[in-house]
Order: structure tokens, then sequence, then C-alpha cells
């Protein structure tokens, strides 16, 4: 089983997979979409759909995890990725997998045992159970990862 995990974002947002064989987890691929912040925010939202829209072609997950939101002091930025998020949602649900939407602490509590993670130890996390050389780059690879074995765990 293939498994997405989505860490939301405009200017970034991360991508994992994992495949899932037995009780066994291996890492397949991990990156980030990145958008300029010059371009024009449909614009933005467009490349996100298209990117995103090829990793899941290609790989053809059966189940994608999306984080989500947590709250957003920056009422401009929450509403930016919540729009990006909306367009991801969509394209999730179309692709025909099954969408599992997770909350920051669920991902924390699986990674981690617990809820409260902070973000160093959810990377180190990240690298051991995907038995990984080095900590994914940017952060929301790893995050993405991260809600992958998420998802993967509430099968």
């Amino acid at each position: 089983m293939i498994i997405l995990g989505i860490d939301p974002g405009i200017g970034r947002v991360g991508y994992g997979l994992v495949e899932k064989i037995g009780s066994q987890l291996k890492a397949v691929t991990y990156g980030c979409i990145e958008t300029p912040k010059t371009d024009d925010h449909g614009l933005r939202l467009q490349m996100i759909k298209t990117d995103l829209g090829k990793i899941i072609r290609e790989y053809k997950p059966e189940v994608i995890g999306v984080e989500k939101l947590f709250f957003q002091k920056n009422v401009k930025t929450a509403t930016a990725v919540g729009e990006a998020r909306g367009v991801i949602l969509l394209l999730c649900s179309e692709s025909g997998a099954r969408v599992v939407e997770i909350g920051p602490g669920q991902v924390k509590q699986s990674m981690t045992g617990y809820g409260n993670a902070d973000k160093k130890q959810m990377q180190q996390m990240v690298k051991i159970i995907f038995k990984l050389e080095k900590v994914p780059q940017p952060d929301d690879a790893a995050d993405a990862l991260a809600v992958a074995y998420a998802a993967a765990v509430l099968q």
C-alpha cells in the first residue's frame, strides 16, 4: 500500500510517500512543492494543484493523509494556507484515494507517543523510523513523512 502524507502550505507544500508492506513502513520519496512569493496567489494555488497532481498520478497512493491546520496568529497567512489546503483536499478527493485528515497532535502522538513533542523530536523520529541517513530537509518534507506515518498507523 502506498500512503502519501501532505503538510499543506502556500509557499511550501511538504509531501512524503511511504510504502506499507505488512507492518513495515519504508520511505519511498519526499520533498516540497515551492511557489514563489512574487507570483499571484491564484497562480500559486494552480502550481500546487499541478505539481501535487503529478505526484498523485505517478505514485497512485491508496491513502492520503493531510495535516489539519492549527490556529495561526497571522490571519492573512492562515487564510492563504486554508485556501491551499482546500485545493489540496479537492485534488486528493478527486484522485479516488482515501483521504484522512490528521491533526498535528495526532501526528506527534503517533510518531513519539507524546502529543506535544517539539519539532526536533519529530524530525529525529522520522529519521529513525524510516532509517534515513539524515533528517529530511526542508522541515516540511519531514513533517509530511510524519503525516504519512500517522495515516499508516491509523489504517
